[in-house]
């Protein structure tokens, strides 16, 4: 099979949605070596995360050629990729990234990967010009695929809800996290990353960025009424959010020196902040998917998150689910998994027995099971 990426997130992005493109992309080279794998995307980049490319003689990259398509790179990747795609006799084409280009060649199957609807739960988090935009790309991609992907049954219920999409059109495929969190680190490597970050010896985590919908409050207020004193790493982007949390702290005279913010940890560093954690809390309201539990789990760290959402498929029935707004059961449940070393010992056991669900080889097999359906 000849099969076609839209790679422009694997080029250009570092986190999010370019990790996803990445890890699916390179599992698949490796793990289905007969096909061919062409990646569309509008400009090269220097991205040292796609070095492994080097390794392969069965992939492609394919940027503009003419002068008009090198310019104006929204519209090659909308309307003239699409020629890209038939010039390359690719035989089926996957949009990585909730949109397909919007002029379709009906010999050649469309795919389609849905991360996440939030700006439509969400709507005040997003500019209103980015969720007409978002709205346009989403609504056309899954009415014009052959199929849609979706990331979690949270995600697949959005599609149906909000854009009327038969669920036998939709099928759910999860995806893995990066390799590098399931690695085991030498001593040497740990303890160069404690030292870096000067990191306590005991200390709960939390990662991503620091926005609302995060809802970081919820853990400051649980620590806040909490009879241990263990502190928190923070590992994510700050945004304005940050402002909302000073004055929250200022207002209930909680100790700032007890939360660690850190900034530009690698992706080889984070793996063992979250192994060195003693808990990783994930109070988010809402996710497609919530990757960062799936990286605690392979890291040996026990979660408690949200309940509701998508965030029981990703942390499995021996994570623990509260009410963040519940700053008592929250705090309880915190106590609990630091204190109780017999559920701490069942709550990784089982969280690395449901990572293993996870698994690239799992996911590579059920993305080439669709594409030869569809071809």
């Amino acid at each position: 099979m000849k099969i076609g990426f839209d790679a422009k997130r694997a080029y250009q992005n570092f986190t999010g949605l370019g990790n996803y493109s990445r890890d699916l992309i390179e599992h698949l080279i490796k793990e289905y070596s007969d096909n061919e794998y062409f990646l569309f995307a509008p400009k090269d980049s220097e991205n040292s995360r796609l070095d492994f490319l080097s390794n392969y003689d069965n992939t492609y990259s394919i940027f503009p050629q003419n002068k008009l398509n090198k310019t104006f790179k929204g519209l090659w990747r909308t309307i003239n990729m699409e020629k890209s795609i038939i010039k390359n006799d690719v035989d089926i084409f996957h949009g990585l990234s909730n949109e397909i280009p919007r002029v379709k060649n009906k010999q050649i199957p469309y795919v389609v990967t849905i991360h996440d609807l939030i700006f439509k739960r969400f709507p005040r988090n997003y500019r209103i010009i980015d969720r007409k935009i978002y709205n346009i790309k989403y609504k056309y991609a899954v009415k014009h695929a052959d199929l849609t992907i979706a990331i979690s049954e949270q995600t697949k219920q959005d599609i149906v809800e909000f854009y009327k999409i038969k669920p036998e059109s939709i099928k759910v495929i999860y995806q893995t996290c990066h390799e590098n969190f399931r690695k085991e680190y030498s001593k040497e490597d740990i303890d160069f990353t404690k030292k870096k970050f000067n990191l306590p010896k005991d200390f709960m985590l939390n990662v991503g960025t620091i926005e609302t919908r995060k809802n970081l409050i919820s853990i400051i207020n649980a620590m806040s009424v909490m009879k241990m004193e263990v502190p928190l790493v923070v590992v994510g982007k700050k945004t304005q959010y940050m402002n909302f949390l000073k004055i929250q702290m200022k207002k209930m005279n909680f100790d700032s020196k007890k939360i660690i913010f850190l900034e530009n940890v690698s992706i080889d560093e984070l793996p063992i902040i979250y192994s060195l954690s003693s808990l990783f809390l994930y109070p988010s309201l809402f996710e497609g998917f919530g990757i960062p539990i799936l990286e605690a789990l392979n890291c040996k760290t026990p979660v408690i998150s949200s309940k509701g959402s998508c965030f029981q498929e990703a942390g499995g029935d021996f994570s623990k689910y509260i009410d963040s707004e519940n700053r008592e059961e929250f705090a309880f449940q915190i106590e609990e998994c630091l204190t109780n070393n017999k559920l701490r010992e069942s709550m990784i056991i089982e969280g690395l027995k449901h990572a293993e669900n996870f698994q690239p080889n799992k996911i590579s097999k059920k993305l080439i099971d669709v594409y030869e359906s569809l071809v």
